[in-house]
């Protein structure tokens, strides 16, 4: 691999996950004006996500599109994706928006890794290595921090924000495990394209029951931001970067969505986000580089589909 190969890799997944983080902030606006609701944006962001991959799909290689549906374990695994991995992950992580705020919605997502050590960890029955014991002590610790703001004597983050962040968490997780049998198989930009698709058809019934929010340009604007731009586009970037550069360095560098939706949420949207909050969100990102330092060196690599 040459340096500007290198650079390109370093760039897309920048650019990706900034776009995350991006959407994130884009979803708290819209619950701020009182307007929009999660499971309506869930609803319209996984239809226009998904209809966009597809077409993306059908260009590339469409005979690859419709195989998957061929095979009669492979579509029952991807509409359990779709189902108890996408919708999951997805509608949690706008819930802990709406109930909290982007950066701490972000940061519980990347509780993440501590739920998968603790599946494998019971699916093989054996102790988890000590590289994942400090792991998951200091995400603990820093999800304290980052829900007490530093005063241990109470929560000082909404009950329903906690809960939805660390289901955020639960469901990025499941989001990871459930479709790496596909992921061996397929296009990673099919399984996910189909699986959005299919996930925005349970939200459909209350999209179109649901009266069109009354929202201005710029509210509009953001609706599309996060379908589009925060949604296709962001993962297309990250999935791009895998071409260049190793899928650790691509974990690691996917600190810049926590990053970037705490720095506009703060900037942008006026959020209260003090030094414990700051402190315990490193704690937790921490455990991210940790687990992708410590995957460098067994020979299995968890393969993602894609993330928010």
């Amino acid at each position: 691999m040459n340096v500007t190969d290198k650079h390109k890799g370093l760039a897309f997944v920048i650019a990706g996950t900034t776009l995350w983080g991006m959407s994130g902030v884009g979803a708290q606006y819209l619950f701020s004006r009182q307007a929009v609701e999660p499971g309506w944006l869930v609803g319209v962001r996984l239809a226009i996500a998904g209809v966009l991959l597809i077409i993306w799909g059908a260009f590339r290689n469409f005979n690859a599109l419709i195989s998957i549906w061929r095979n009669r374990a492979d579509w029952l695994l991807l509409i359990a994706f779709a189902l108890f991995g996408m919708i999951p992950s997805q509608f949690s992580y706008f819930m802990a928006v709406k109930y909290g705020n982007a950066p701490t919605a972000t940061i519980l997502q990347f509780l993440g890794p501590v739920f998968i050590i603790i599946y494998l960890a019971l699916r093989h029955w054996r102790l988890p290595r000590r590289i994942d014991v400090i792991s998951m002590l200091i995400a603990l610790l820093g999800t304290y921090l980052l829900v007490t703001k530093g005063r241990f004597d109470s929560l000082q983050l909404a009950p329903a924000a906690v809960f939805w962040g660390v289901m955020a968490g639960v469901g990025q997780a499941l989001y990871t495990l459930i479709p790496i049998r596909l992921l061996k198989k397929y296009d990673a930009t099919i399984v996910t394209g189909w699986a959005m698709l299919i996930g925005s058809l349970v939200f459909m019934p209350h999209v179109v029951t649901t009266p069109i929010p009354k929202l201005d340009v710029l509210e509009w604007s953001a609706v599309l931001f996060v379908a589009t731009f925060g949604t296709m586009f962001a993962y297309l970037l990250y999935l791009t970067s895998l071409n260049y550069i190793r899928p650790t360095t691509t974990g690691m560098l996917s600190s810049f969505e926590p990053l970037t939706a705490t720095f506009l949420s703060i900037v942008i949207l006026h959020t209260a986000f003090g030094l414990p909050e700051m402190l315990g969100g490193a704690m937790i990102l921490a455990t991210a580089f940790l687990q992708a330092w410590a995957v460098s060196k067994p020979k299995k690599v968890i393969k993602k589909a894609s993330r928010q």
